[in-house]
């Protein structure tokens, strides 16, 4: 099978029906990745199958996992080369996207990604902590997304402020979600978050994984998040 049939078929496997238009985008941000990844570290994997599978794949299982509305705002926090952002966007062009992250040359990579892909999103070049406290981006997302940043408890104080009320933050997680979610109730309940559900999921690759949904259900009091030293000191 060829890049685009594999696709197609993986993501059938976890529901996702992919027409050519999204193929032949798929096929342009792989071809991007890899290219640009030989003169700057974007990602340690880079064979074709686990591309699909650990990174396409898995970002858009969020779309199966959460029924996120039609035209909903989203903010990528951490994107780094831009998942799960970009394949949600890709399989669902309605999505008002957003991506942070604290390396501008990824921006670069992300800015180019999408110029070819003939999408529009928002490029915030900062620290999470620091544009949660900017009036633009605190509290003005439906969903927010961040994949293998922290532990929950830490990544809740970066990502939770960016929530609005009533909106959710969708945190990929590894095997170790359950343990996370333990150590993270406080934080989340400071934050003004509810814990929806921790939904755990295979790959094809047979790799495990863990969705948390947290949903914002009060305001984030304004001392959070915190600068990034105190966060890491001292976890809530």
């Amino acid at each position: 099978m060829n890049f685009k049939e594999k696709l197609s078929y993986e993501a059938g496997l976890i529901g996702i029906e992919l027409d050519e238009t999204a193929l032949d985008k798929f096929q342009t941000y792989y071809d991007m990745l890899i290219s640009y990844n030989e003169k700057m570290n974007l990602t340690a994997i880079t064979a074709e199958d686990e591309v699909i599978v650990k990174h396409f794949c898995d970002s858009m299982y969020l779309l199966t996992k959460y029924d996120i509305k039609k035209e909903s705002s989203l903010i990528d926090v951490g994107t780094g080369a831009g998942f799960p952002g970009i394949p949600m966007l890709i399989a669902r062009p309605d999505l008002k996207l957003t991506l942070l992250d604290g390396l501008n040359k990824r921006l670069t990579f992300l800015s180019d990604v999408l110029h070819k892909l003939g999408f529009t999103a928002e490029l915030v070049h900062s620290r999470a902590e620091e544009a949660a406290m900017d009036t633009d981006y605190r509290e003005k997302f439906d969903v927010v997304t961040s994949r293998a940043v922290a532990r929950l408890n830490t990544l809740c104080e970066y990502c939770l402020p960016y929530v609005k009320k009533g909106g959710v933050f969708l945190a990929m997680k590894g095997p170790a979600a359950k343990e996370e979610l333990s150590e993270a109730k406080n934080a989340i309940g400071i934050l003004g978050g509810k814990v929806v559900s921790a939904q755990e999921y295979s790959l094809s690759d047979k790799s495990s994984r863990t969705l948390v949904i947290i949903e914002k259900i009060k305001k984030t009091p304004d001392k959070y998040p915190r600068h990034n030293s105190q966060i890491k000191k001292k976890p809530l």
